[in-house]
């Protein structure tokens, strides 16, 4: 097998499956996998294990990624429910087994065609987006009128909405070199996006963007903290009332989470169903986990035990609010099932990342590598989104290529 593979030029053959990969994410669960299973295939089969190995190993990034997935693994000893543990480790196996293999194949000369590869995947959604929201065509897969998301839902499109977004401004705003095609056909494509973001119905991706503008403004005035400061407190309210004026869904969701956090009432919660909407349930499930942390602290209940021990403590709590098996919470998540040392091992590997961008020569790389950890580090106050499909590759996808060569133990 080692030899068929050294027959045909392997290192264009993985760069042609990364950027189909980097296509195929924003669309499809199916496809995209499927070019995740040939990339490992090759991988596995390509020989050189040594040279991948020293690569790895001397990552404190993939260090910290692949411990981050062992702990979920020995969290298996002390679970009691074994299924819903392999369902968890699943989910992981990016930290584990893709990351890894990406970093060790992923090259920073082809980085422009990757985020190409995005960006066009990002345009086809858009285009679709907005042929169901005009009606121009009817329901498409997951989009419909009010809520026009065509291949996820919104909890997963907005994140990438806001990514995207970041890419096309920090394009427009800090590439001296950007032609004025390039320019004014990316300020377009970012104008659609925003519009984009506050006609659907992802709360948090919305928060991503708004903490992505302060992001970007401090990015572009480096060194100048009052401007960036200044810029955010007009952009950030300017963009917020303009969207709450001129989307009904923006506005309604809105008015609907502000009212839901100001007026929660825990006595009220435990004996009616007034926490049924997203954000009272999430607030519902952070403070019944809090009770099993409290009892958990350091190592958690197990990797496979957070439906079992919420159900326990919403029987007693809560009683007529629904079930959990994800608080909709990273952290919490994570606390619940590995305690403090699960949740020290997921920030360390964001903590690399910040850390490896102040050390990356090159300005893009460095603000995206920055800007990607805080981004999600915002959102995964409100889901889990390492756990995700789609969120979770694009994460484990872009983390691949920004800080390599800047990563030695």
């Amino acid at each position: 097998m080692i030899l068929l593979l050294q027959k045909f030029n392997l290192e264009k053959t993985n760069q042609f499956l990364l950027i189909a990969l980097a296509f195929l994410m924003p669309l499809t669960v199916a496809l995209a996998n499927l070019i995740i299973v040939i990339i490992v295939l090759l991988w596995i089969f390509s020989g050189d294990y040594k040279k991948k190995y020293n690569e790895i190993i001397n990552s404190k990034l993939m260090i910290a990624s692949i411990v981050f997935y062992c702990l979920h693994v020995i969290g298996m000893l002390w679970t009691e429910d074994f299924q819903w543990g392999l369902h968890i480790l699943h989910k992981m196996w990016y930290f584990l087994l893709l990351w890894p293999v990406l970093f060790t194949i992923v090259n920073k000369e082809y980085t422009k065609y990757y985020i190409y590869a995005f960006l066009l995947a990002m345009a086809l959604t858009e285009i679709l987006s907005y042929l169901v929201w005009f009606e121009i065509i009817g329901e498409f897969r997951k989009a419909y009128y009010d809520n026009p998301t065509p291949f996820m839902s919104h909890i997963s499109f907005n994140p990438f909405l806001a990514f995207a977004i970041y890419l096309v401004s920090h394009e427009i705003l800090l590439n001296k070199g950007i032609s004025k095609i390039k320019f004014w056909s990316y300020n377009l494509f970012a104008a659609m996006m925003v519009f984009n973001m506050f006609i659907t119905g992802g709360r948090a991706g919305q928060v991503m963007f708004f903490a992505m503008i302060m992001i970007l403004s401090f990015q572009y005035f480096r060194h100048q903290k009052i401007k960036a400061f200044i810029s955010t407190m007009i952009l950030i309210p300017g963009i917020f009332f303009t969207a709450y004026q001129v989307s009904p869904l923006f506005k309604e969701r809105a008015i609907l989470a502000i009212d839901e956090i100001v007026n929660y009432d825990i006595e009220t919660v435990a004996s009616d169903q007034s926490v049924l909407s997203s954000v009272g349930v999430r607030i519902l499930f952070t403070l019944n986990s809090w009770e099993i942390i409290k009892e958990n602290a350091l190592l958690g209940v197990g990797t496979g035990d957070f439906p079992t021990e919420y159900k326990k403590i919403s029987t007693r709590i809560s009683p007529m609010a629904p079930y959990a098996n994800n608080p909709h919470n990273m952290y919490v998540l994570v606390l619940v099932q590995l305690g403090i040392v699960g949740l020290l091992s997921m920030l360390s590997i964001m903590y690399y990342q910040i850390k490896l961008s102040f050390k990356e020569s090159n300005r893009f790389f460095g603000d995206v590598g920055f800007a990607l950890p805080i981004l999600f580090l915002v959102i995964m106050l409100s889901d889990s989104y390492l756990l995700g499909h789609y969120t979770g590759l694009l994460f484990v996808f872009f983390s691949s290529f920004l800080y390599k060569g800047f990563d030695k133990s």
